[in-house]
């Protein structure tokens, strides 16, 4: 097997989980996925079966989600799966107020991780931190916020729900925190849907119920091609054997990389460099 799943990952499922069942599934080991969401997150979840694997790094990194604030209170985890750690149900929050609040989430903002989370530090992970009730000095990341916008709020509730469209590394859960202090309050997130990775786009994602055998996750699978946006290089048959064999070849692309072909089947990610193409993955 060779090429890309666009799976939708249930709430109570970890991204490991979902890889498990896969590797079950089809009795391949080479499966990875390209990014991860919490248990308590759900919606796309690509993943690369076999030699494609190799791929992740050049496909597009950019995700969209709509997530569920909840105006008024705060959790150790800035989600619905931490503790509360703090309440204030006298603030009153108006629509206009978070619409001229979000202005300051959009476009490079410098962002806290939450302190339960998988960044490592001194090679630890934080949240190994945060369970043994030690401090740990986290830096602030700089994430890119390319859009947010309310779709629906609710002030009898001061439930939130935004649409988010941002760089790879983003926290949602921070965010939700951090809107919540901007407002004179508290808010975790309550819910998250991822609805675009890259490419891969929720209306077009398979639930794990349409994948529960080794002939459905075939007939679900992509290939490769279709998701990799670089220029193309079609071989020549003695190319193709030059290629293969882990040689350069000249052609008049000057530089950047290349994805090299034979019959439009993929054989090789190339960068060129001058008017040789060298090839830095060769998959046959």
């Amino acid at each position: 097997m060779f090429g890309f799943l666009n799976v939708y990952k249930p709430k109570g499922k970890t991204s490991h989980d979902i890889v498990g069942i896969l590797r079950r599934v089809t009795g391949v080991k080479q499966i990875g996925h390209t990014g991860t969401l919490d248990p308590f997150a759900e919606g796309v979840l690509p993943v690369c079966i076999g030699k494609a694997t190799r791929l992740i790094e050049y496909l597009k990194d950019d995700k969209a989600y709509i997530g569920t604030v909840q105006l008024g209170s705060s959790t150790t985890t800035y989600d619905i799966e931490g503790d509360v750690v703090g309440v204030n149900d006298n603030v009153s929050v108006k629509i206009n107020e978070i619409e001229e609040s979000l202005k300051d989430f959009r476009g490079e903002i410098e962002q806290l991780p939450p302190v339960y989370s998988a960044i490592k530090v001194g090679g630890k992970k934080l949240y190994e931190y945060a369970r043994k009730g030690e401090e740990v000095k986290v830096e602030p990341r700089r994430v890119n916020i390319y859009e947010n916008k309310i779709l629906k709020y609710e002030p009898e509730t001061k439930q939130l729900e935004l649409y988010i469209s941002c760089s790879k590394g983003t926290y949602i859960r921070s965010i939700a925190n951090d809107l919540g202090e901007k407002l004179g309050t508290y808010g975790h997130l309550i819910k998250l849907v991822r609805v675009k990775a890259g490419d891969f786009e929720i209306k077009n994602s398979v639930g794990l119920e349409d994948l529960d055998t080794k002939e459905k996750v075939e007939k679900h699978l992509i290939y490769p091609l279709e998701y990799l946006d670089y220029p193309r290089y079609e071989l020549n048959e003695k190319e193709k054997s030059l290629v293969l064999n882990g040689m350069p070849i000249n052609t008049n692309i000057e530089n950047g990389l290349v994805l090299l072909t034979y019959e439009n089947r993929l054989v090789s990610v190339a960068e060129a460099c001058g008017t040789t193409l060298k090839c830095r993955k060769v998959f046959g």
